[in-house]
């Protein structure tokens, strides 16, 4: 089993910045790919979106929306993943996820960390 805790959520203006964190525990070996997805107001489960993901070598995956604007970075000897985002829109706002698996960069692997809520208002 993997545990997933997040952190750094909140609440910020529009054009400010926030940055998520992820630490892993339990049985980290078999992450490959560990990231992040969000969970608009008003979306299922089933609807999370992908935001970014990255692989244990490196490799990453960030989706259109977010690209220039959301980076992310991991620390292979603190099984933590970072989510650094600047310039947050309103749009932006939802639950962020962590999410770890094996595949790469889709789809979302079998963890996922109870959530952290980002608001960005206008």
């Amino acid at each position: 089993q993997v545990q997933l805790v997040e952190s750094g959520g909140g609440l910020v203006q529009a054009g400010g910045s926030l940055r998520l964190s992820c630490a892993a525990s339990g049985r980290t070996i078999s992450i490959n790919t560990i990231g992040w997805y969000r969970q608009a107001p008003g979306k299922q489960r089933e609807q999370r979106e992908l935001v970014a993901v990255i692989t244990s070598g490196g490799s990453t995956k960030i989706a259109d929306s977010v690209k220039g604007r959301f980076t992310i970075s991991r620390d292979n000897a603190k099984n933590t993943v970072y989510l650094q985002m600047n310039s947050l829109k309103p749009e932006d706002t939802a639950v962020y996820y962590c999410n770890a698996g094996p595949w790469f960069p889709s789809p979302p692997g079998r963890y996922w960390g109870q959530g952290t809520q980002v608001t960005v208002s206008s």
